[in-house]
């Protein structure tokens, strides 16, 4: 890290400037599973940069093996069949801020996990990355606003494959259909990042913004929108014996069997 990094106690954020790249970094061991505490933070920090005349690029990474596993449902809290409706609804807020986002995709970025990359402009990834819409696969709908921003860049098609199926792709595979945009050797992800947002940064930055908010025109409102519907199917599915089923099985390591119920 360099002498410019923050940290923020207690919170397992840091935050680096560099010239005009700001670096958002968050850590929650072993998997990053984000809470809403997580999803605030990333808001607060966001909106802050917003404001910060020096920062016209916006890098978010994670420390650890796994980019994002999701949501943590193994929890009382978690299991509250409003949790999603909660985290989402602040969710919302990340795509309404102003600076471009490249996000840094080392190792996995699973279920609501892949919806944070989602959030961001860019991916860079490597082809050692994973990326998994795994919801069907523990017996619930998709969310994080998924509904709009998958097939807003892979088509509904795939989007409707990688849902349906809940597949996991490597990182050539994400670039390859356009779910990624950069793919670097592994090891240079955070390098590649950082060329790409000091080629974003040479350019002038209201014009940026002003193209970047004409270019996602209607994506905030839109993922508004949506999730209350995801949210709505999420709150039912989420006390259904097939979601426990599929939470059993993921924890466990084996195919779930699913009921129907």
């Amino acid at each position: 890290m360099s002498a410019n990094t923050l940290f923020i106690p207690g919170r397992g954020l840091t935050l680096d400037m560099q010239g005009h790249v700001a670096t958002l970094g968050f850590s929650r061991p072993p998997l990053n599973f984000f809470d809403a505490e997580l999803i605030r933070d990333l808001v607060t920090m966001l909106e802050y940069l917003d404001e910060m005349a020096q920062c016209r690029v916006v890098i978010l990474q994670a420390e650890g093996k796994v980019f994002c596993a999701g949501a943590d449902f193994s929890g009382a809290d978690q299991r509250d069949p409003q949790y999603p409706r909660r985290v989402y609804k602040n969710a919302v807020k990340l795509f309404r801020t102003r600076k471009p986002l490249i996000c840094v995709v080392e190792g996995a970025a699973i279920g609501g996990g892949l919806g944070l990359a989602l959030v961001a402009d860019f991916r860079v990834t490597s082809e050692k990355a994973r990326f998994c819409a795994n919801f069907n696969r523990l017996g619930i709908h998709q969310g994080f606003g998924m509904s709009v921003t998958l097939p807003r860049l892979v088509g509904p098609q795939m989007a409707s494959l990688l849902i349906a199926t809940g597949r996991r792709i490597d990182g050539r595979e994400a670039v390859r259909i356009g779910l990624a945009d950069v793919l670097a050797e592994p090891g240079q992800e955070r390098q590649a990042a950082r060329e790409l947002a000091e080629e974003i940064a040479a350019s002038a930055p209201l014009a940026v913004m002003s193209s970047r908010e004409t270019l996602r025109m209607g994506l905030a409102d839109a993922v508004d929108r949506i999730i209350d519907r995801e949210a709505s199917e999420q709150e039912w599915q989420i006390v259904s014996a097939d979601f426990a089923e599929g939470i059993s099985a993921m924890t466990e390591r084996r195919l779930p069997v699913f009921s129907g119920q």
